[in-house]
């Protein structure tokens, strides 16, 4: 049989062509020390940073509000950006570890904004820029921030799936009375039941559904507001309660285990925890690990000197942590069954919140 050479080299090329989606390849270095955070006014000291990067990260994740931008001249947004560039602190994470980001309010340009922000499409590209996004990447094209990676070899994947939650987000409704704000509401949101209502847009559930049936151990899903806890009147997923339920139905539809949400905004950490046999359970216990901020404590300052503030979360296992704070994921894949460790540490890089749990009770 006649061989067609420039056929077979047509073809070569066809199978060698890079994928759209990252995949793990065996020569890729295991990662198990992951640290998040967010809310950074760029204008303020950030001591945290080395107590970060004392920690030795593999991999630093943003979970929006990296800057306090708040502004539609994009001109201010980068001058802004530069501020967090110039930081020493900052200079350092990013020589020691790369990082990935998504956005929220702030950072995308407006608080508590959505799909009315003006700028959007701009400000995405600002974005992209101070993270290093090649100008000839397929997030340049795409309408939102949204981006999904795989570290580390077959046995030890860790998927980071970052959502954007602000480019497509319908209106909030707003509806709280003073009165609620005793008992523990502290924001001024209630929920929007509109069945057109979207938190991702089409395009974004689309592609989420796919990079869950990715093949990967641990799942590290990065939303900048809260998933699950869904009752204090700020922002959260429960904003909007059908696409709460849209996620985790996708996650439990895909099949995906080792799922492990991080989430920021609130000016608080805290762990949150979805039982499995709850109705809107995945199959396996969902948690939410919220880190915020990095140098900008809240809550009240009580007169023994720490912070407080009544806020009811049905999910949350253990205690609320309102100082300055920073999130870790340490994985130890040596075990027979690897061990997670969801921790929450203060500016000093002490743990002041952990659950530890071996990653096959997450599948």
């Amino acid at each position: 049989m006649m061989i067609h050479r420039p056929l077979i080299a047509a073809l070569l090329v066809i199978f060698t062509l890079p994928l759209a989606i990252p995949r793990a390849t065996a020569e890729q270095p295991t990662i198990s020390r992951i640290a998040f955070g967010s809310c950074v006014r760029q204008d303020r000291p950030q001591p945290i940073w080395d107590s970060i990067v004392a920690e030795s990260p593999e991999l630093f994740v943003f979970l929006g509000d990296n800057i306090y931008g708040d502004t539609e001249d994009m001109d201010v947004l980068r001058a802004k950006y530069q501020q967090l560039a110039d930081n020493p602190g900052f200079q350092q994470l990013r020589a020691t570890c790369p990082l990935l980001a998504t956005w929220d309010d702030h950072d995308y340009g407006a608080n508590d904004a959505g799909a009315d922000y003006p700028m959007r499409a701009e400000s995405q590209q600002v974005f992209l820029d101070f993270f290093g996004v090649p100008a000839d990447s397929p997030r340049r094209e795409q309408a939102g921030v949204y981006h999904a990676q795989i570290f580390g070899p077959p046995g030890r994947r860790v998927q980071v799936i970052l959502l954007d939650a602000r480019y497509h987000r319908s209106p909030l409704r707003t509806g709280y009375e003073p009165s609620e704000r005793n008992e523990g509401y502290r924001g001024r949101y209630r929920p929007n039941t509109d069945p057109d209502a979207t938190m991702l847009g089409e395009a974004q559930w689309q592609w989420l559904g796919e990079q869950l049936r990715q093949p990967a151990e641990l799942r590290l899903i990065g939303s900048g507001v809260q998933v699950l806890a869904d009752e204090h009147g700020s922002e959260t997923w429960g904003n909007f309660p059908l696409e709460r339920q849209r996620l985790l139905q996708t996650i439990r539809d895909s099949g995906a285990g080792g799922v492990v949400l991080l989430s920021g905004d609130r000016h608080l950490a805290e762990i949150a925890r979805l039982p499995a046999t709850d109705d809107d359970g995945i199959g396996y216990p969902l948690f939410d690990i919220t880190s915020s901020s990095l140098n900008q404590p809240s809550g009240n300052l009580t007169k023994a000197g720490t912070r407080f503030a009544n806020e009811i979360n049905r999910y949350r296992v253990g205690l609320t942590y309102f100082e300055t704070n920073f999130g870790m994921i340490l994985v130890d894949w040596d075990q027979p069954s690897p061990i997670v460790r969801m921790q929450v540490r203060d500016a000093a890089g002490d743990v002041v919140l952990q659950h530890r749990l071996p990653l096959s009770e997450l599948n």
